[in-house]
């Protein structure tokens, strides 16, 4: 009879394991979800499931500690274990090295690479190309580029925190260079994320490299992608994915674009595929669907979906506006695309259907084309899409299985300009302005502030989520935000 049953089981098991593996999957479901490993957190949505961080906080009150972080970059702090890892451009003073840095940085900005590439040649797997040498200063700046400052030499450096305490565990300068051209002055000249798989860090320094660390600090490989050519001189600030053994970078720019796709463990190229599009700020999104990994990117003049394995172009579509910036999110087979310069979008793909061409298929779920985001990346949480006008304090609470909007556009009182991408907790959502002013809502089909805070910095980078931690990335300072009983009065 138990023999019976457990065959009477059988098919039901096997049906939802199918299921399961037809939806769409992240691209880190095999990484333990309290830490913040990436970009948008463990499931690339800005969801921490299993955090409970603080509702309120100022200078005086839940702040754990807070560290003064040398030089400017806007890239989210990444946590795992009691490492934090943030990626900054520090000036360096008097053609030296910077003085930060020079007491304690553990290794030497002269790594040779050690990356490999199977283009060089046909038959052979060769050296990829070796880094390229230090710009110097007094380049002629190309017409209309927008420079926050006079082009000087930066040591693009790599730093380990402790999570206890935010003392300097170790740092490395990957490279020191001066910047083949300017940046917009509300960009920094290291926008990009870390990125860690728990045994290596990855650092994404755009035109300056991507370098491979273990968790100690000590070099693995290196490889130079060139120099990207960005109109204006808007700066550069796309993050890599990781997927597996597998790292994805987007490459547009003004000059060849490409989506290149390299071991993790070595550098070496698995493969390439040329873009038809001019820059992109988008970090891609890696997910599996029917038993597969596709690459989703957001383009001006197309999106794309490529098989993580070969590169295979698998689907695309119509673009979205110019100068995208906001990456993509999915959650059950469902892709949200968005940008919201000189237009707006917002575009929901089924996978199921997304093959070749969708431009005039049923992949195409549904689409609003109102009050989308410049700059920050929506929160996908609990089947509500959350999203802002622009870089403006207006939110959009949207409901993805009807296609329609449970409220807004909802003022966010108290808040002024918004770059940062909110994030997701407890059932609470987060936003964080440049001036330094904080928002807490309800994670809910109506609007509910739960509280307001303020701190004495401003923010452009994203907050990450650990537990009951908030790790929140200034202009100036680092900070840990915990609940702590306050002192009786």
């Amino acid at each position: 009879m138990r023999k019976f049953f457990l065959l009477a089981l059988f098919p039901v098991a096997v049906g939802l394991i199918l299921l399961y593996l037809s939806l769409g999957t992240p691209a880190f479901g095999g990484v333990d979800e309290h830490y913040w490993p990436q970009w948008r957190g463990p499931n690339f949505d800005g969801v921490a499931p299993s955090a409970n961080p603080p509702i309120e906080w100022s200078e005086t009150k839940n702040i754990a500690w807070k560290v003064e972080i040398p030089g400017n970059g806007f890239g989210t702090p990444v946590v795992w274990e009691d490492n934090i890892f943030i990626l900054s451009a520090v000036p360096v003073t008097n053609g030296g090295p910077s003085e930060t840095f020079s007491s304690v940085a553990r290794h030497s900005h002269a790594l040779e690479s050690t990356a490999k590439s199977p283009r060089e040649d046909n038959t052979a797997i060769a050296l990829a190309p070796p880094a390229q040498p230090m710009k110097q200063r007094g380049q002629r700046r190309r017409r209309g580029q927008r420079e926050a400052e006079p082009l000087r030499a930066m040591d693009f450096t790599v730093m380990a925190l402790s999570r206890t305490d935010g003392t300097l565990i170790w740092s490395d300068v990957a490279r020191h260079e001066t910047p083949h051209e300017g940046k917009q002055v509300n960009n920094s000249w290291a926008s990009s994320s870390a990125i860690t798989d728990g045994e290596h860090v990855f650092a994404f320094f755009g035109s300056r490299g991507l370098y491979a660390y273990d968790m100690e600090g000590n070099p693995q490989w290196n490889v130079d992608l060139g120099d990207m050519r960005i109109r204006n001189g808007f700066g550069e600030g796309t993050s890599p994915a990781l997927h597996g053994d597998t790292l994805v970078v987007v490459w547009d720019h003004q000059g060849d674009s490409f989506i290149v796709a390299l071991d993790k463990n070595t550098g070496r190229e698995l493969w390439r595929q040329s873009r038809d599009e001019p820059e992109s700020w988008a970090t891609p999104l890696v997910v599996e669907f029917d038993g597969r990994a596709q690459v989703i990117t957001a383009g001006e003049n197309r999106t794309y979906s490529y098989y993580l394995e070969t590169g295979e172009l698998v689907w695309e579509g119509p673009g979205l506006t110019v100068n995208p910036i906001p990456s993509p999110v999915e959650a059950d087979g469902v892709v949200y695309m968005t940008s919201g310069y000189r237009g707006e979008a917002l575009r929901a793909v089924r996978l199921a259907d997304a093959r070749g061409d969708i431009s005039d298929s049923p992949a195409i779920l549904w689409e609003y084309n109102h009050d989308t985001p410049y700059v920050p990346s929506p929160l996908l949480y609990d089947g509500i899409l959350y999203f802002l006008k622009s870089n403006s304090p207006i939110l959009t609470a949207f409901d993805v299985a009807s296609g329609e909007a449970y409220y807004g556009p909802q003022r966010l009182d108290g808040l002024q300009e918004i770059y940062s991408s909110p994030v997701g907790a407890a059932d609470r959502v987060y936003f964080l302005g440049r001036d330094g002013a904080a928002l807490v809502i309800s994670n809910a089909g109506e609007f509910e502030v739960l509280a307001r805070n303020s701190l004495d910095d401003g923010f452009e980078a994203s907050p990450a989520i650990v537990g009951d931690e908030l790790y929140l990335r200034g202009r100036r300072f680092l900070y840990r935000v915990q609940e702590i009983g306050q002192p009786d009065s």
